[in-house]
């Protein structure tokens, strides 16, 4: 070894971390062998209660009043412990709040009271049996009259050693987040509230909840890059899935009439305050249905996540979001006119190109003014966009399995819906026309071959189920994380994923 790394391990070892843990490990040894006890051994406690229900039961009690007819039954981590000669102080926590205990010797005895003293330290969880009672001052407490410790723990509780606002260990090691900071633990019941009224919504309408493969020969059903890896056994490449909809729409040829799915999407992009390379969204298919039906169903959904969250108006950074119905309804045309001040439907492709290199926008020389007003609205618009607001009328060149505008075949019946200036769902009345679809492959394929590595991959067999015949059908995808975000007013979609894709730590 050489003397750096023998330095960097030295380093290591005399941390105020790696130094509390060298004397936990001294005293667990002690424990084994002076007090005859292994704290890893017990595999189970009774818990009765949570601590919420002595706050919620109890409040009642007085100052220096004690209900003995109340025998309650917890366990928890030790947050907090003031040890003193014959009366001790330890605030217990759980997944439910925080709670004060008394532990006197008094109560337990000479020779529990001082095995507490001895051998219990911050981070141990206690199984805990004691009476509710309010202190002089005022806290409501339990006045313990038996306890167990539970498990060990080696590392002391994360203020000790690092502070709570590192965003480096809050996200690597988020468990020591959600030790340290209750409001973090709050966020994630908030997600899992929001999937479960999604789940609520969609089955009221009697949408079925399916499973599709996360492993695929192709990846489809959106514009990105996938990731890669190789089966052994059958000797091919398979791809983590960007999107679920080219399965969820094969059952609707397979005869279910309303599906969906929520699960994990995969896609080899960048990583900043709205992008994971793993997220979670929905994907919805109705049967006889549009886009303008999955608007509507895009609306009921979020505001019964708002309302879920606590009302509609809702608090995100310095901006109060508003979620009452109806959200706003306009056409990519007229929002690039309001905030650039080009009407791209009357200008040629040439004059088009000539205000993107104005505006310092990259662009290769051949394209339409329809894409490059693409380009003008993620670059001028989108940002702008703070309340809820419904963008139709998409260019068929950037919506390939969308259905075609019959009144004007340049655009699709498509639909995003921005909120807080980010795209939160994207919805289609889904192309079924096998003819039309195989041509719109047939020009990603182009795309993908001249170095577009996010072009739309070409699905014969996708294209074979559209021969068998998809009725009119409108789909919705929302992204479940970029939702949870703006819901809780979290500034990062890190913030409500619990374990964000990290680089590793060199």
């Amino acid at each position: 070894m050489d003397s750096d790394n023998v330095n960097n391990v030295n380093d290591e070892r005399t941390t105020p971390e790696m130094e509390i843990k060298r004397q936990r490990m001294e005293k667990l040894e002690r424990l084994r062998s002076e007090a005859k006890f292994d704290p890893y051994v017990i595999d189970r406690w009774d818990k009765k209660h949570k601590l919420s229900f002595v706050h919620e039961y109890f409040s009642y009690l007085g100052p220096d009043e004690l209900d003995k007819e109340a025998t309650i039954r917890t366990a928890g981590r030790v947050m907090s412990i003031r040890k003193h000669g014959k009366a001790s102080f330890v605030h217990l926590e759980d997944d439910s709040g925080r709670l004060q205990l008394y532990f006197s010797f008094d109560s337990l005895g000479e020779d529990k009271y001082e095995w507490f003293k001895k051998w219990v330290d911050t981070g141990d969880f206690l199984g805990i049996e004691g009476y509710p009672f309010r202190t002089k001052r005022g806290e409501l407490s339990l006045l313990v009259t038996e306890f167990k410790l539970l498990s060990k723990a080696l590392r002391p509780l994360p203020e000790k050693w690092h502070g709570l606002k590192d965003t480096e260990v809050r996200y690597r090691q988020r468990y020591l987040d959600m030790i340290a900071n209750p409001e973090v633990r709050e966020v994630f019941r908030k997600r899992a509230k929001i999937i479960k009224t999604f789940r609520e919504v969609l089955e009221s309408h009697g949408t079925l909840e399916v499973e599709t493969p996360i492993l695929s020969p192709i990846a489809g059903g959106a514009n990105a890059k996938p990731f890669i890896t190789y089966h052994n056994a059958l000797g091919i490449n398979l791809y983590l899935r960007i999107a679920t909809e080219l399965y969820l729409k094969r059952l609707i040829v397979g005869m279910y009439e309303r599906v969906y799915e929520i699960g994990k999407n995969f896609r080899n992009e960048g990583i900043d305050s709205m992008h994971n390379p793993e997220f979670t969204a929905m994907e919805v298919y109705w049967a006889y249905a549009n886009y303008e039906d999955m608007m509507n169903l895009t609306e009921e959904i979020i505001v019964a996540c708002a309302d879920a969250m606590g009302g509609r108006q809702l608090p995100y950074g310095e901006h109060i979001i508003n979620y009452e119905p109806p959200f706003r309804r306009a056409t990519m045309v007229d929002l690039v006119k309001e905030h650039c001040g080009i009407d791209f439907l009357s200008i040629t492709d040439e004059d088009a190109r000539r205000l993107a290199k104005e505006k310092g926008l990259y662009i290769k020389g051949n394209e339409s003014r329809l894409l490059i007003m693409t380009e003008f609205f993620d670059n001028f618009v989108e940002e702008k966009l703070i309340q809820p607001t419904f963008v139709l009328g998409y260019p068929v060149e950037i919506s390939p399995l969308a259905k075609r505008d019959p009144d004007n075949p340049d655009f699709t019946r498509r639909f995003e819906l921005f909120i807080c200036g980010a795209e939160v769902a994207n919805a289609f009345s889904e192309l079924n026309d096998p003819l039309d679809q195989r041509e719109r492959f047939l020009d990603q394929l182009k795309k993908k071959e001249a170095g577009d590595e996010e072009a739309h991959a070409f699905d014969e067999d996708f294209i074979t189920a559209l021969e068998h015949g998809l009725p009119p059908t409108g789909g919705l995808g929302i992204g479940i994380d970029r939702l949870t975000m703006f819901l809780t007013n979290s500034s990062s979609i890190r913030d409500v994923i619990l374990f964000p894709t990290m680089r590793p730590k060199e």
